[in-house]
């Protein structure tokens, strides 16, 4: 296949001028700014990911670094085939030297996976990196297939550090130890469903038993299927990796029912302090993996902001409670411009890729290097693990919901607000 690339290095190897090809040149004039792309779900069942990022963008245009940097926006509209299509947008008219992508593997995958196909660098964040690396394989159910990337690098926490944190929140209760999973059919659900790589190993290991009633479409109306088979498993405790419209949906219908477990921790759709709102008193004690809160001791490179600070102004801004994207998204943008600081010719694929590799940066989410370290060797050049921690969501006088963190023996440089509480 002819990628951009490519197509750059043949040009230059023989010569052929981009005048004469009537192409546009590549941006490398003196003085030029540096273009970035940048891809997340800014419309759809996922935008709640994208909520702070003009606030982020616009901070990092305004710090001493973004005066180099021009960011072109595209939206996913919550969409894999969106995001492919705008990420080749990206590269293929706004030519794009640097590509940052945020918010789910419906989004993270696709555009890597053009990325690595058209030879640009891409950084990636906000899914756990075993539905990013080994989504993309070309058979993900054969080890011995995969593949590392040579251009697409991800930087989050995996299913290994969710279980750990998890077992750890459902052991401070007492329980029966049955857990029923709600996993819908996308590249989140699917990965946390397997069998092999998913939460069962984990959770068994740990002496749980997971009941996997099977996937199902996401904007469901109805999970009696899911509910009967939790019914009859008896379980006490709830999890899974659902949108948040399909959990207000499962939550109300499993409450109308009368079956109340004691612990219910869910990723993705509580995540949001607006998705637990919905729920009115139903909310309180619901509880999620917590992976940055205003309480990390982490600070920006960029702004010297600290995570409180950064949660401040956000809020200050835009009237709007902090949410966890906030700290990841502003990350992207730390770690883009210390590449391009480092890189030798920005304009250059590889280059840059070389200087992806070679990051070794403190930001505002902790600790951003492609060492390898507490990952698997088959990943180890291109996943980057970051802490992680548990919290639980509790109602505030007055209205609204506090995110309490319950638990951090993975990460305890970061503080506890509290302990786990049973659902009432």
């Amino acid at each position: 296949m002819l990628t951009r690339r490519k197509f750059l290095r043949t040009t230059a190897a023989t010569g052929l001028t981009f005048a004469a090809s009537g192409l546009a040149a590549p941006a490398i004039a003196q003085g030029a700014k540096i273009k970035l792309g940048y891809v997340s779900p800014q419309t759809g069942p996922l935008a709640g990911f994208a909520e702070s990022d003009a606030y982020n963008i616009a901070a990092f245009l305004a710090s001493p670094a973004g005066a180099n940097f021009e960011v072109v926006v595209k939206d996913s509209q919550s969409n894999p085939n969106r995001a492919a299509e705008v990420a080749k947008e990206l590269i293929l008219q706004d030519e794009v030297s640097l590509m940052l992508v945020a918010s789910t593997p419906e989004t993270t995958n696709p555009v890597a996976g053009v990325c690595e196909g058209e030879g640009v660098p891409c950084i990636s964040t906000v899914a756990p990196w075993q539905p990013w690396f080994i989504g993309q394989q070309g058979n993900p159910g054969d080890p011995g297939t995969w593949k590392p990337f040579d251009y697409a690098f991800h930087y989050f926490w995996g299913m290994e550090d969710v279980i750990e944190v998890y077992t750890a929140m459902w052991n401070q209760l007492s329980t029966n130890k049955a857990v029923g999973g709600l996993f819908p059919n996308d590249a989140d659900g699917n990965a946390w469903g397997d069998n092999a790589n998913g939460l069962r190993p984990g959770l068994e290991a740990k002496g749980y038993a997971l009941t996997n009633p099977g996937s199902f479409q996401n904007l469901s109306d109805d999970f009696s299927a899911q509910i009967n088979a939790f019914k009859a498993a008896n379980t006490d405790i709830v999890t899974g990796v659902l949108i948040p419209p399909d959990f207000t949906t499962f939550w109300n219908q499993i409450r109308q029912q009368g079956v109340k477990p004691k612990i219910v921790t869910v990723a993705k759709a509580l995540l949001f302090p607006q998705s637990v709102e919905v729920l009115g008193e139903a909310g309180h004690n619901l509880s999620s993996e917590v992976w940055w809160t205003p309480s990390h001791p982490f600070s920006s490179s960029l702004t010297g902001k600290s995570s409180a600070d950064l949660a401040a102004d956000f809020t200050a801004q835009s009237g709007r409670p902090w949410t966890q994207p906030i700290g990841f998204v502003h990350s992207l943008f730390e770690v883009a411009a210390d590449v391009m600081g480092r890189a030798e010719d920005p304009t250059d694929g590889d280059a840059v890729a070389e200087a992806v590799a070679a990051t070794d940066l403190n930001t505002v989410v902790g600790h951003v290097a492609w060492n390898g370290a507490n990952v698997p060797e088959f990943a180890a050049k291109n996943v980057c693990k970051t802490p992680l921690t548990g919290g639980q969501w509790r109602m505030k006088d007055g209205g609204g919901y506090d995110l309490v963190i319950v638990e951090n023996g993975a990460a305890p440089e970061i503080p506890t607000g509290g302990t786990m509480e049973a659902l009432a």
